[in-house]
């Protein structure tokens, strides 16, 4: 049987500089990271990146967005699922030279689910 792959939902907090990066991919890819960022940080859970998007987004760059995207779940297993802190603070952390590989196995578009300003 041939059609879309088993996915995994994953969720990013993300700023306003990001997200108009992202628009500017038609809603299809995450920007490269900066040289400063290692590491790219998609969450397992949407209370989690609302936490993120809310508390630290909007102090640091006046805005604050929870994005929603589907990866294919077969590829995801690369990437061991990290707790950042309590049981619910889970992440994924794919290393910035992975992050075009990350990108071809998006399945369907980025979307914002919250903003917050």
């Amino acid at each position: 049987m041939t059609g879309r792959p088993a996915t995994t939902t994953l969720w990013r907090p993300t700023g306003p500089e990001e997200l108009a990066l992202v628009r500017e991919s038609g809603w299809r890819a995450w920007p490269p990271r900066l040289p400063e960022q290692p590491i790219f940080y998609p969450v397992l859970n949407e209370d989690y990146a609302i936490r993120i998007a809310r508390d630290w987004n909007v102090k640091h760059s006046g805005a604050g967005f929870v994005t929603r995207f589907e990866v294919d779940s077969e590829f995801l297993t690369r990437y061991p699922v990290q707790q950042a802190g309590g049981r619910t603070i889970l992440e994924l952390w794919v290393p910035a030279e992975d992050l075009a590989e990350f990108n071809a196995h998006l399945v369907g578009p980025i979307r914002v689910v919250h903003e917050f300003r």
